[in-house]
């Protein structure tokens, strides 16, 4: 890692050779999705060229590697969910060839109903507070296990669980979580 923030290339080839498989089953486990994850196991070696000044040594470089991996991934999933909550499902096709997917949310509920629901659920997430939306975030968006969460975040696996417990009971007051039979 020292040879690559000393611009050492050839220190950058050796990792690519050594843990390009590795990594990329990271990424891939975390994504799910063959083209995503080559490109994000691509992108992860342009990062790891860039800031590998910043690794410190005594720690292990595999784990460094494994943990810029898992967190483009992840920041690659948060991404696309946001896109989806915040409205950016009208580009998005549907596998079948149908039309969009917000075109289909339309024709089945119609828009006003996309629109009310969207707001609502905006005004659900206002409620909790930074670390509980992050948790919730991670848990539904990311689908990561509390213990994944815990190990990203270096909080005791308790403090993850009890941080989503009280933001499903702010969701719930707000109408979320419980299955309408409508």
């Amino acid at each position: 890692m020292s040879r690559i923030a000393n611009g050492d290339r050839s220190a950058l080839k050796e990792i690519y050779e050594e843990y390009l498989p590795y990594l990329y089953s990271i990424v891939y486990g975390v994504l799910q999705q063959k083209e995503e994850a080559e490109d994000v196991t691509s992108e992860v070696f342009l990062r790891i060229w860039n800031t590998a000044g910043s690794f410190k040594p005594g720690n292990g470089h595999k784990g460094y590697l494994a943990t810029i991996a898992r967190n483009m991934a992840i920041d690659l999933l948060r991404k696309r969910k946001r896109e989806v909550l915040l409205g950016g499902v009208e580009d998005e096709e549907d596998d079948s060839g149908g039309g969009s997917i917000a075109e289909k949310a339309s024709e089945d509920v119609g828009p006003e109903n996309c629109v009310v629901q969207d707001m609502a659920l905006r005004e659900a997430l206002e409620q909790l507070n930074d670390k509980e939306r992050e948790v919730v975030g991670m848990k539904v968006l990311a689908e990561m296990t509390f213990q994944e969460i815990a190990d990203a975040k270096g909080i005791p696996l308790g403090t993850v669980t009890w941080r989503y417990q009280a933001a499903i009971k702010k969701l719930r007051r707000c109408g979320y979580g419980e299955r309408s039979s409508k």
